[in-house]
């Protein structure tokens, strides 16, 4: 079996004067290949440079936030290495996989799913956490000291819980429009109940809002939040995790835009300011 560290070059693309690429190789953890996306600023060409994790949202592929952010700019002004994995396994024909857009295929919600058929490929936990960072380690120059995370929606929601989850990994965490309190809202409830079963003690283990109360590490922390979102009310609700950061002092800066949506546009308008956001906190 290849090596997850066994990497095959799928597109490489020159952008501000750096390289935006994209690999694949075979997951052990998920057992099924993957395609991951990493942006190597010019810095990387003759030294070691901090890495950010992104973590993309529902429906979502590598695709997504390297084409539509705008990111590989800023990246290459702070000489930071972005990486983007997919949001799921791929091609694992379970049933039921892509009956709908915001379970399975695209969806996997960043949690190690203990429930059958999807504990043997659904552990996008261990996939972000362990398996890729080892890969990008093994495979570009980055200062494994000198790591953090972000991400959007579905994303945002997967930064901020790893983030708490693995206190000293991370320098700083960031996200847009987050789902922070997974286990009180449809889209968490759908998921976890699937992935993990019907024990909700089990769900909070990957639920932020619940994480931060015994958070171990406070760490700068950016939340931008558009108000014209369609999901804010029903799916998103940051002043829950506000509250609980607030509760326990944990740092929390959360940006409400007025006139923004739930779009790669949001995305671009504000992107530039989370990754100055990381820098600062990379140096």
């Amino acid at each position: 079996m290849t090596s997850p560290n066994t990497l095959t070059l799928t597109a490489h693309q020159r952008v501000f004067g750096g390289w935006q690429n994209v690999y694949r190789h075979h997951s052990a953890v998920l057992s099924c290949d993957m395609n991951f996306a990493v942006y190597l600023p010019p810095q990387a060409e003759t030294q070691p440079c901090p890495v950010v994790y992104w973590l993309s949202g529902l429906t979502c592929t590598e695709q997504n936030f390297i084409t539509k952010a705008g990111a590989q700019q800023h990246a290459a002004q702070h000489g930071l290495i972005l990486v983007a994995p997919d949001t799921s396994p791929r091609g694992c024909n379970l049933p039921g996989e892509d009956d709908s857009w915001d379970f399975g295929t695209g969806a996997g919600f960043y949690v190690n799913a203990t429930q059958a058929p999807w504990a043997q490929h659904y552990r996008m936990y261990d996939y972000v956490v362990s398996e890729l960072p080892g890969a990008i380690a093994a495979n570009f120059p980055i200062r494994e000291t000198h790591q953090s995370i972000m991400g959007h929606s579905m994303g945002g929601y997967g930064a901020l819980m790893i983030a708490l989850r693995n206190p000293g990994r991370f320098q700083s965490v960031s996200a847009f429009s987050p789902i922070v309190a997974p286990t009180q809202v449809p889209w968490g409830q759908k998921a976890f109940s699937a992935y993990l079963g019907d024990n909700r003690d089990d769900w909070l283990a990957y639920d932020p809002t619940h994480l931060v109360k015994t958070a171990a590490q406070p760490l700068p922390n950016l939340i931008d939040q558009g108000e014209a979102d369609n999901f804010l009310q029903a799916q998103l609700q940051p002043e829950k995790f506000a509250a609980a950061c607030q509760a326990v002092n944990y740092p929390l800066t959360l940006r409400m835009q007025p006139g923004y949506d739930h779009s790669y546009y949001f995305i671009a308008t504000f992107i530039g300011d989370h990754l100055a956001h990381h820098a600062a906190a990379l140096v």
